[in-house]
């Protein structure tokens, strides 16, 4: 499916504004969890760019650490949603690869982001362009090593560690990354990765 406002509406639909999806408050608490060790990955900086709003873990976080926090969401309603729940957070509502604010972020969260998108070399390199001289890029993405897929691999569920599955398709994942396959992505398009880490420890599938 093409990326376009009509077909994130859909994706919000049928999961970030759905009652129906059962690991929602999974995945609610692992971005809250994780919040503050993504927050702390910007540093000193003071304007700070999100993309995409998703369920707005983040965006509180970056407001309760009083930062000047920004989101560029491309759903019509998530935007909308965003701008609802928090008054304060500046909203674009913008495709990604339409935004041109110019060099004038301090930070970049792209968190859950990459694996979506058709071209992550080429936001990559784009979102570079929204950072001020200095300015960091925070990109966090599924990891294909984690320990539910090798265990799916040995247990004859999939077959390779970077299969999709039928919750990675729901929610629009066009791929799974590893720490390799990041960093090579990050590096063409500009950027010298400067820290690595991880966030959560994942043994079974959400179901």
């Amino acid at each position: 499916m093409t990326l376009t406002p009509a077909a994130l509406d859909r994706y919000a639909r049928t999961y970030y504004l759905s009652d129906e999806i059962a690991d929602i408050d999974i995945e609610e608490r692992a971005q809250r969890l994780s919040a503050p060790r993504v927050a702390a990955a910007v540093g000193d900086a003071r304007r700070v760019l999100d993309m995409g709003y998703g369920t707005g873990e983040m965006a509180a976080e970056l407001l309760g650490r009083g930062l000047e926090a920004e989101v560029v969401e491309g759903s019509p309603l998530l935007a909308e949603r965003a701008r609802a729940e928090h008054p304060e957070l500046v909203v674009h509502r913008a495709m990604f690869e339409d935004f041109d604010p110019g060099p004038v972020y301090d930070a970049v969260l792209a968190l859950h982001v990459m694996e979506h998108v058709d071209a992550p070399r080429a936001l990559m390199a784009r979102a570079r362009g929204w950072l001020a001289p200095g300015g960091a890029l925070v990109v966090v993405v599924p990891n294909r090593h984690s320990l539910h897929r090798r265990l799916a691999v040995r247990m004859g569920i999939q077959a390779e560690l970077d299969d999709l599955s039928p919750r990675d398709h729901l929610v629009g994942h066009r791929r799974v990354y590893g720490l390799d396959t990041l960093g090579e992505d990050l590096r063409a398009a500009g950027f010298a990765v400067r820290e690595e880490f991880g966030l959560t420890l994942k043994t079974v599938p959400n179901s």
